[in-house]
């Protein structure tokens, strides 16, 4: 059977992956140390994602390797040269506050790690498709110097403005602040653009909005929707940082992130890279969010705002999908914002209800 090689297996997006890509007749080897349970807690731990889908998948298999060891990236490599027919790349550091505490982790994780990748695929499997999540932070604070107009409940922009549908690749990613997460994994972006360009291999950037779902290990500094439910559902304290709540973010379902990826390895390209996210048809600020949380869990979330943005925080941020759209017509967004929480209640609602978030 040919291989598929999932870093960052354990988690959201490599999890979706995993079972997307196994269900595809795929064996499915997955590269999973756990480092986010050290980035930021035992509640954002990998290893029961990673138990579940090892007891579930026979044609799955997890290898504790962190990506920063050049050695055993490449030996993994050698070990399937021949049968490897797809990397996914999901492993990565992604938190602009954990970034700013330990700059060189953060950048030997998201960008020499990438590298490492990259090279063994060049030299055991340059003709699989190489798919790698990248992040819309690529952009810096470029997004916040668009005119937004302030409603009730978000920052939007004008209907004629040439962004009004999304943002797509033409916005530039110079000349903006971009936080130390933003730097490291705009490095890992051009360096997979490169090795499709440059050695003519088949590899994709994603740049995500924010990524979702059910399986999400959501904690303060990363995945905000599935905190912001846990804090409704355990009866927590939640903080909004800056804009007034106001701020705009698209949201993308795991599972539509994995269609896409798996509509790409069916027809790759070269040196691809797409903004992904969603869109138009899922996307909220945060006062929608937190209005939408407290109406589907039945229950008033304690929250407060904290005048002060993170550093790089967009305001604003709605994704163009008309360009994957045109390259892949049969892919589409399948889950609305709404579809999205009460997926995230349902499957966890139980179990928050009883477990403190405290970390």
């Amino acid at each position: 059977m040919p291989v598929a090689i999932i870093t960052g297996s354990g988690g959201l997006i490599g999890s979706e992956a995993v079972a997307h890509f196994v269900q595809a007749g795929f064996d499915v080897v997955g590269l999973e140390n756990n480092m986010r349970g050290w980035f930021f807690g035992k509640q954002a731990s990998t290893a029961e994602t990673t138990a579940r889908l090892s007891q579930r998948y026979s044609e799955f298999r997890s290898v504790d390797l962190d990506i920063r060891d050049a050695e055993d990236v490449m030996h993994l490599f050698s070990k399937h040269a021949g049968t490897i027919e797809l990397i996914v790349h999901t492993a990565a550091q992604p938190s602009h506050d954990w970034a700013a505490s330990n700059p060189r982790v953060d950048f030997a994780i998201n960008a020499t790690g990438t590298l490492n990748l990259l090279e063994a695929t060049r030299r055991y499997a340059p003709d699989a498709p190489f798919i790698a999540c990248s992040t819309n932070k690529v952009y810096g604070d470029r997004p916040n110097h668009l005119p937004l107009l302030e409603t009730e409940t978000r920052l939007e922009l004008p209907e004629g403005h040439r962004y009004h549908r999304g943002i797509d690749v033409t916005m530039s990613i110079d000349r903006s602040m971009h936080s130390i997460f933003g730097v490291s994994k705009a490095a890992a972006d051009l360096m997979v653009q490169e090795y499709g360009r440059y050695f003519g291999m088949p590899t994709a950037c994603f740049r995500g909005g924010c990524l979702t779902g059910p399986n999400h290990a959501g904690v303060q500094l990363h995945g905000f929707l599935s905190y912001l439910m846990r804090c409704t559902v355990a009866r927590e304290p939640y903080t909004v940082f800056g804009y007034d709540g106001k701020q705009v973010r698209d949201n993308i379902h795991s599972a539509d992130l994995v269609q896409a990826f798996a509509a790409f390895q069916r027809n790759p390209k070269s040196g691809s890279v797409y903004n992904i996210g969603g869109g138009r048809r899922s996307n909220c600020s945060m006062l929608e969010a937190i209005e939408l949380c407290q109406e589907i869990a039945k229950l008033e979330l304690n929250w407060s705002l904290n005048d002060t943005n993170r550093v790089g925080d967009h305001r604003w941020w709605i994704t163009d999908l008309t360009p994957f759209e045109n390259d892949f017509p049969e892919w589409t967004i399948r889950y609305g914002l709404r579809d999205i929480l009460v997926e995230i209640h349902e499957r966890n609602a139980e179990r928050w209800a009883t477990t403190p978030t405290s970390i």
